[in-house]
């Protein structure tokens, strides 16, 4: 397909024009016309860019692009390494932020429900773009047996804040970097906010309104979307897809 037909099709089925965001959602960088061979990944990074141009891949399509608000408009350093490399190489890059996080099927929210197996996952659409989600377990567990099943879906061990033996069931989540969300969660009932990040003053919310928190990391809570996308792709127009995790604890 082409680089334009590629982007009219994202555009369109992330409802791109929907979200405000802070950044650009769409081409960040234009490459070669053609795409045969595309790499996703959670985050535009040096290592993704220099896989992406061992494969000889066509385009990357990211959930963390670049141009973020409010960062140095220069393209010097690190920025003007990275856009080299992609330039040199006619790489187009594509970045998809919030449109990612709230695609009903494909998004990190939706995919991050069913790695953890909640019944009936559902945007609380009055708040937030609908990037709020909120759903349950199939049966109550305690809150220690949840942070299992957690580290078993993603790879790492969440801080959880909260006894560690009272029952939870009701779920709100948010990936990435949600934290503040949980004042949200907290007034709809639910027992339990997951988010990828976490602050000092999120311990002290969890504990004053008595709902258990944990913190399961950006890019672990932020893998699954940008996969079922290019998997997605790949399906739809006979594409070459990689996934590539580049490791990031934070």
């Amino acid at each position: 397909m082409t680089r334009t037909e590629l982007a009219q099709y994202l555009a369109d089925f992330l409802n791109v024009s929907a979200f405000k965001d802070y950044a650009p959602n769409g081409l960040q960088v234009e490459g070669k016309d053609n795409i045969k061979i595309i790499v996703t990944g959670v985050s535009a990074c040096q290592a993704l860019i220099d896989e992406a141009i061992r494969l000889n891949a066509d385009a990357i399509i990211v959930h963390h692009g670049f141009f973020w608000k409010n960062e140095p408009e220069v393209i010097t350093g690190m920025k003007q390494r990275r856009i080299k490399a992609l330039l040199t190489h006619n790489i187009s890059l594509f970045g998809y932020h919030l449109p990612l996080d709230a695609h009903p099927m494909l998004g990190n929210n939706a995919t991050l429900a069913r790695q953890l197996e909640i019944l009936n996952p559902e945007a609380v659409e009055e708040v937030a773009q609908g990037l709020l989600w909120r759903g349950k377990l199939d049966l109550p567990m305690s809150a220690r047996e949840f942070s299992g099943v957690l580290e078993r879906a993603l790879g790492r061990a969440p801080l959880h804040i909260g006894d560690g033996h009272a029952p939870i069931q009701e779920l709100a989540w948010c990936s990435g970097g949600a934290q503040d969300y949980i004042d949200i969660a907290a007034n709809l009932g639910v027992d339990a906010f997951i988010s990828g990040e976490v602050s000092e003053r999120t311990f002290h919310s969890a504990i004053e309104q008595g709902i258990h928190y944990y913190a399961a990391g950006h890019h672990a809570t932020e893998r699954f979307g940008i996969q079922a996308l290019g998997r997605h792709l790949a399906r739809e127009f006979a594409l070459e897809h990689h996934f590539i995790d580049i490791a990031n604890p934070v």
